[in-house]
């Protein structure tokens, strides 16, 4: 067991839970005689290279249980995408502190962040014990059956796309959401767990894992609302055609791009407003709405999943007590037990750091815009206690009088 300091740092896009896996690392560090004192990263490995670090040590355990129920990162978080010149600046400021356990918490840029810092921690002989923390409100981590963070974001797009259909069946038309998810579709699957009868939208569900064909789109919608009189869709950020091109360079005149060079998906709102032209011009449907998820299902307060907080929160721990009584390194992984309950795992980092997990077939029905109820009995248990249910009038019309 090393003698030193402990330094836990948030990374990557916020969650409704992280925070819960920070308290669960820091209480649980704290436990133990070995550990001199508590570190927070502030904003992540940027903070850590500029030595801003917060003394978590001398946090009050209730003020950390408060802000454990509080979504979005308390540490702030980085957009930062490591490469070794950057992990190695990393190192030197570990090493400088003292630092004897780096607990990262993040989602596939992260763990190799963790990698490159174990490796070069160990060609320099300085003992070093690196543990990365999973969370992606994306599900994409390998190895793991979902991430912290994921069934949060999940419960809120159910939730989401049940309100929205219930205004689109009082106001019919088409109404278009588009959710978070560059190369895997979970999250936008999740919109399915809002449908309580059989017309109930999502009618139309799109994901990453599928070719996206504009003129197979066209006709998904107008067959929708042919058969309903109106439609519910709900849309990947990541959909892509053939090519593995993103739909919205086919669409857009400009395309905006991010910090790393990625082509900027749904955050501006334009691939909803694009498609939604396409509908409008293409069919000559009048009432179209898009609408772009965006932030919102990260950290929305008072939708979070009590599944998701008792893990993210066990995760934190587990890291602490992997780090402590284990020999190696490594990303803790989530494994599902019985009907449900999970058990977990220390995974090689190399086997975690920088894979994408994608939908399974078997979670994705044949026609491609649905999805199975094998997904719905693997999602369901992680949204959680209360989800909200939604009813209708049974509709036992009058006879008509004048023949109107």
């Amino acid at each position: 067991m090393l003698h030193g300091k402990v330094l836990v740092a948030q990374g990557g896009g916020p969650t409704a839970v992280i925070n819960q896996s920070m308290t669960g690392v820091v209480l649980e560090a704290r436990k133990f005689r070995n550990v001199d004192l508590v570190y927070g990263g502030y904003h992540g490995v940027r903070g850590i290279i500029n030595e801003d670090f917060l003394d978590l040590t001398q946090e009050t355990s209730h003020n950390l249980e408060m802000v454990a129920d509080t979504p979005s990162s308390a540490l702030g978080s980085t957009r930062d995408k490591p490469d070794l010149k950057y992990c190695q600046e990393v190192f030197k400021v570990l090493q400088a502190h003292g630092i004897a356990y780096f607990f990262y918490i993040g989602g596939n840029d992260s763990s190799d962040t963790v990698r490159i810092v174990s490796e070069e921690a160990r060609k320099a002989g300085y003992p070093l014990r690196c543990i990365h923390i999973p969370k992606t409100i994306d599900n994409d981590l390998v190895h793991n059956d979902h991430t912290p963070g994921f069934p949060s974001a999940a419960r809120f797009v159910a939730q989401s796309f049940m309100g929205a259909n219930l205004d689109n069946a009082a106001l019919p038309g088409v109404y278009l959401a588009v959710v978070m998810g560059r190369h895997a579709g979970f999250l936008t699957a999740a919109s399915a767990l809002g449908k309580k009868f059989p017309d109930d939208g999502p009618h139309l569900i799109y994901l990453p894992e599928r070719t996206f064909k504009v003129d197979s789109f066209l006709s998904d919608v107008k067959a929708t609302q042919e058969k309903y009189g109106r439609c519910v869709i709900a849309v990947s950020e990541g959909i892509h055609d053939e090519s593995g091109n993103p739909i919205i360079t086919q669409l857009a005149q400009e395309i905006e791009k991010d910090a790393h060079g990625n082509i900027q998906l749904s955050g501006t709102g334009a691939l909803a407003d694009l498609l939604c032209q396409e509908i409008k011009g293409k069919l000559g449907i009048k009432r179209v709405r898009g609408d772009t998820f965006g932030y919102l299902q990260r950290s929305f307060v008072g939708c979070v999943s009590d599944v998701d907080q008792r893990e993210a929160r066990e995760v934190g721990e587990k890291a602490v007590q992997f780090a402590m009584w284990g020999q190696q390194d490594g990303s803790v992984t989530i494994h599902r037990t019985g009907f449900y309950s999970v058990d977990y795992k220390l995974m090689p980092l190399d086997m975690v750091a920088g894979k994408t997990r994608v939908m399974e077939d078997e979670f994705i029905a044949a026609n491609g815009t649905d999805v199975t109820d094998a997904f719905r009995l693997y999602l369901r248990p992680l949204l959680g206690k209360g989800m909200p249910d939604a009813f209708r009038l049974r509709g036992n019309r009058v006879p008509k009088l004048l023949g109107r």
